[in-house]
């Protein structure tokens, strides 16, 4: 290898691992979001500007669509390590771990170039909107916006839904063939990361596509109801991404001694640098 890596990075520095500090470094990108969010619910007024606007939510899809594709990543490691690890061995690599969460941001950062066209601050009835814009010259918002929902849909929710389905189902057969319950709970912590995570977005991702097929035919009453949904599940969302850094970090009992371990050792490598910097002073 043309690098090696100091032996108190080694235990952390495995393939799930790296997947995992991908994962929560995209759930803690939507979190940085979510204050401001939660201050222009609150107030029904924006008052950040229009760049805010645009930086705030495609922050927001980056930590969503990203979210989706590192949870796809996550099974279908275990997928490559349960049904086909000899064969494999060698793609479960750092390299490939790396190169993977790379192609991952690359991907879910070109699909945030809708939603900060689509999203700006414009004024309306005497407040300042953060919202998709309905009009936009030259453009149509229309289709634009019906384009991205569809991505959404397709590209980040069934599609990962089906991959992770067929991974799991594989995983539990060849588990199952083997008799062997402790290969079972090496994948528990992943299948709990993969429902809680769909539990909280299947009915935000339904609502919103009610919303997006049905708006223009529902009765004022109707819309209320389904505005009301979309509040209920979006929070559902939401609270998902503010405990999630903490249950993949904590539930996952290796990974956890492993960044204690690292933090440990940082710490006491700074001390020590901290304390031969003030002998040298006072030597000096």
């Amino acid at each position: 290898t043309p690098y090696h890596l100091p032996s108190r990075f080694e235990k952390l520095y495995t393939v799930i691992n790296i997947l995992l500090v991908n994962l929560v470094a995209s759930s803690l990108i939507l979190i940085s979001s979510l204050p401001i969010v939660a201050a222009y619910m609150q107030m029904s007024d924006w008052s950040f500007g229009s760049a805010t606007c645009k930086i705030v939510f495609s922050a927001y899809y980056l930590g969503f669509y990203s979210s989706v594709f590192f949870i796809t990543l996550l099974t279908f490691d275990r997928y490559l390590a349960f049904v086909h690890f000899m064969p494999v061995v060698h793609v479960r690599s750092r390299r490939n771990a790396i190169i993977s969460c790379a192609v991952v941001w690359v991907i879910s950062g070109l699909a945030c170039v809708l939603p900060m066209i689509l999203h700006g601050a414009y004024e309306k009835d005497k407040k300042i909107h953060c919202e998709e814009f309905a009009y936009i010259p030259d453009m149509n918002v229309e289709k634009l916006k019906k384009f991205r929902f569809h991505i959404q849909l397709f590209v980040f929710l069934i599609l990962p839904l089906a991959i992770i389905i067929f991974c799991y189902v594989r995983i539990v057969v060849t588990i199952k063939k083997s008799q062997s319950g402790s290969k079972f709970h090496a994948v528990r912590m992943i299948f709990m990361i993969v429902v809680l995570f769909f539990i909280c977005w299947i009915p935000f991702n339904i609502v919103e596509l009610l919303h997006y097929k049905l708006e223009s035919v529902l009765s004022c009453e109707a819309k209320k109801k389904l505005g009301y949904a979309l509040h209920v599940t979006r929070n559902m969302a939401y609270i998902y991404f503010c405990i999630s850094p903490m249950f993949y970090t904590f539930v996952g009992k290796k990974f956890q001694n492993h960044f204690k371990q690292l933090l440990s050792s940082h710490w006491k490598k700074r001390t020590d640098q901290n304390m031969s910097s003030t002998d040298d002073d006072l030597h000096g």
